[in-house]
């Protein structure tokens, strides 16, 4: 099974109202920002995934623990040609916080 039908199999993430942070400044210094489509995780409740592009053929996701994001901005939706619209955020996570980057790729060996 690849990649991107995991992805497309899971469900989207109803996003929760997060206070907006009172110092902004400060929450760039204890955070970084990543953007995607966020994904409820398979399996594991305490745990998120956002989806970088995905409408690319070459995406990757990122695999956060709920507790380490501080902040969650809603973002402009994408629409696909066919017309699915897939929500976009922008999620602040502490920083130093373990957190899984994957990359599909394919198995072959080079010439």
């Amino acid at each position: 099974m690849t990649t991107s039908l995991l992805i497309k199999e899971t469900v989207t993430l109803e996003i929760e109202a997060f206070k907006r942070p009172k110092n902004i400044t400060r929450l760039k210094e204890t955070h970084v920002a990543f953007s995607g489509a966020p994904r409820k995780h398979w399996y594991d409740p305490t745990k998120v995934i956002l989806v970088a592009d995905p409408f690319s053929r070459a995406t990757f996701y990122y695999e956060f623990h709920i507790d380490d994001i501080a902040f969650v901005q809603e973002l402009p939706s994408l629409v696909s040609l066919e017309n699915e619209v897939i929500p976009i955020v922008r999620v602040w996570v502490k920083k130093r916080s373990i957190a899984v980057r994957c990359t599909p790729f394919i198995v072959d060996e080079t010439s």
